[in-house]
């Protein structure tokens, strides 16, 4: 856990350094931070101590002293199997209650942070957000790094239009202690500006304001950046609901994308003209009930004789027009079609999260059970403890483990595969070689029998030799 946490702060160490926040409140984000890890860590601890101890064991013939008193395998695993079912049952409480609520204070919390910027965070050689502004500096130097040397300055109207450039040689940021205002002096540098024409046809003039100064003066108002509350919990995510919350929205994410499917049909249906068409031709029906039964069936012709076109119904002026008018429809439609693609796949990859967050819940629970069931007969097996070999072992098993578990919901993101199966691939993965490995230790048997692999390549060679060996007899008998 504590090899985790380190990493977590390289992770955060953008949000975390330079906002100017006390310990406390570092402290507190990783508090919070750290239920978010148990699900890596734990599967992991699992694995390896299961490793450490049962190779331990064999390694100082313990298994051996066990068998000989009529102990088994199984006998000797019997608590720890009860300990782990008792584990995996409160890491499902865990995962269930304990870490939505962390998720949710750390998520909030990290933020608020974000928000924070002290007046002069303003970094060399980047582009840096305050209010409404873009600025870049290519030098900081003088007393507590005021002076500026090469600003760029980009302004957004209340549109978030990026219509003002500020170029100045030198600037200075002056501020006070006791106010929100920051003033950015710029010093010798030019003022550009798109103009917006009242007439729409002067638009490809590209009308603009240019003028030179000598100096320049911004005010930055940073109440809203200084006034941050560290306290505010406004966000919520998928990772911050439980099991039940995660069903209730599930249900209601999916009769949401239905509706939009079945809205977005409906509309296109609407849009091909076919209601259209269809009242038309109910229009032109003649009232004589002879010439009714006429059109019916040469409509049931047409619409279901490969041989017959629908062009024949319409007079030959009227062809060209309704072709050019059924390709633009088509046109339009292909285009709504694939606008509309990305928004129904960001639906159900909103869906495949909330599924994801839920069956991941279940599946670290039976990940510990099942783990367990695979370091502690594989530690039986190699007979070896401590932290060698064990360590090396554990390692790949739980890589494999874990960037199996990566992959497969990487893939059930964008629905290339179940999002359930994207829980669970990485566990339903390690079972069957839990069961390999507990029936393989169960027999005092290794991992891999080499006596069926050797022994008929020895029985070959050695019916060669003999062969050879006969045969070199009988020369020699000969002669």
């Amino acid at each position: 856990m504590v090899i985790f946490i380190f990493q977590a702060i390289w992770l955060f160490i953008d949000d975390l350094a330079g906002k100017g926040l006390d310990l406390w409140v570092i402290g507190k984000f990783l508090l919070y931070y750290s239920p978010s890890l148990v699900p890596t860590v734990l599967p992991f601890t699992v694995l390896l101590a299961s490793l450490m101890t049962f190779g331990s064991f064999a390694e100082n013939y313990e298994f051996a002293a066990m068998k000989s008193s009529g102990i088994s395998l199984y006998r000797a695993m019997k608590s720890l199997i009860v300990f782990m079912i008792a584990l995996g049952a409160f890491t499902f409480y865990f995962a269930n209650s304990i870490i939505p609520k962390a998720e949710f204070k750390a998520y909030n919390l990290r933020k608020n942070i974000a928000k924070v910027k002290p007046a002069l965070a303003i970094s060399e050689g980047m582009f840096n957000d305050i209010e409404d502004m873009n600025i870049k500096v290519e030098k900081k130097y003088g007393e507590d790094d005021r002076m500026l040397k090469n600003v760029i300055l980009h302004k957004k109207n209340s549109r978030g239009e990026n219509l003002l450039v500020i170029k100045a040689k030198d600037g200075e940021l002056i501020s006070s202690e006791n106010s929100d205002i920051l003033k950015l002096k710029l010093i010798d540098g030019y003022y550009y500006e798109d103009q917006k024409p009242s007439n729409p046809r002067n638009r490809d003039n590209y009308p603009h304001a240019k003028a030179k100064f000598e100096f320049y003066t911004l005010n930055m108002d940073l109440s809203e950046v200084n006034d941050v509350d560290l306290e505010d919990e406004s966000y919520n995510t998928y990772k911050m609901y439980n099991v039940g919350e995660l069903g209730v929205l599930i249900d209601s994410i999916e009769d949401h994308n239905s509706t939009a499917i079945y809205n977005f049909g409906d509309n296109i249906y609407k849009r091909s003209g076919i209601t259209t068409i269809k009242r038309s031709l109910i229009r032109e029906e003649q009232k004589e009930e002879e010439r009714d039964s006429l059109i019916e069936e040469k409509d049931t012709l047409v619409l279901t004789s490969p041989d017959k076109d629908f062009l024949s119904l319409f007079e030959v002026n009227k062809k060209q027009q309704i072709i050019e008018i059924a390709r633009g429809n088509i046109t339009n439609i292909a285009n709504t079609v694939n606008a509309k693609k990305d928004e129904l796949l960001r639906k159900d990859m909103v869906l495949n999260y909330y599924l994801m967050a839920m069956h991941s819940k279940y599946a670290l629970a039976f990940a510990c059970v099942i783990l367990f069931f695979v370091g502690a007969p594989l530690g039986a097996i190699i007979r070896k403890g401590g932290l060698g070999l064990p360590m090396v072992v554990g390692i790949i098993l739980f890589l494999t483990y874990h960037f199996l578990g990566m992959f497969a919901r990487n893939y059930a993101k964008d629905a290339s595969i179940p999002p359930i199966l994207g829980s669970w691939l990485s566990t339903l993965v390690m079972l069957p070689l839990g069961i390999f490995l507990t029936r393989r230790a169960t027999a005092d048997k290794g991992v891999l029998d080499t006596d069926n692999i050797t022994e008929p390549v020895k029985k070959f060679f050695q019916r060669f030799r003999k062969t050879k060996t006969k045969k070199h007899y009988e020369l020699q008998t000969k002669n």
